[in-house]
């Protein structure tokens, strides 16, 4: 077992491709911890995240610790036709028994957003989110987070998601998500 990373954040900075493969064990931790998900997620979630890496806008931001530690990650892409998430959302919107509403043309996926346990709670995730949107392309941005009182929802709503989808279960997962969407830009603070 590893020692936890230090709390503290020293810089937030935009990551290359190159940077992330050189961290993804370090992000991938980072992401089981905070989902609390099995260890062994993160081999299984690995091709992946370097598939992501691949598609058409994609952006990554990371926080550091004051002794170089990643603890904080989001990244994200523009979503498209044919992309296994872009499909499932597609899915559970015409079953809810509506269209898509528009959601799913020109949006910025953010696929993942997650800080280390222990440097949570201090606007960390939002100061990350805020990055990443700040140059998303797109018009809009869409996510899932699982339902339920947490500090992400907390942070959505915050900085203005709406519901776009509820209680939507992704293939592969038994817990209820819900999938949230605004427009582009954020507002400053």
């Amino acid at each position: 077992m590893t020692a936890a990373p230090s709390p503290r954040c020293d810089r937030i900075t935009e990551l290359t491709t190159d940077q992330l493969r050189a961290r993804l064990p370090e992000a991938l931790q980072i992401y089981v911890t905070a989902m609390g998900y099995p260890p062994t997620t993160a081999q299984q979630r690995a091709p992946m995240w370097s598939a992501h890496m691949l598609r058409a806008g994609w952006r990554c931001i990371g926080a550091f610790s004051d002794h170089g530690e990643l603890i904080g990650i989001g990244y994200g892409y523009l979503g498209a036709p044919g992309q296994w998430w872009h499909e499932q959302v597609r899915r559970g919107l015409l079953a809810s028994g509506g269209d898509t509403g528009g959601w799913l043309d020109d949006y910025f996926e953010l696929t993942e957003l997650h800080v280390y346990p222990g440097s949570q709670g201090a606007g960390l995730g939002e100061e990350i989110l805020r990055r990443l949107l700040a140059q998303a392309p797109g018009s809009k941005v869409l996510l899932s987070t699982p339902e339920g009182p947490t500090r992400a929802w907390r942070l959505y709503r915050r900085v203005g998601f709406a519901d776009v989808l509820r209680n939507y279960r992704f293939t592969g997962d038994p817990r209820p998500f819900a999938v949230l969407g605004r427009q582009l830009p954020l507002e400053p603070r």
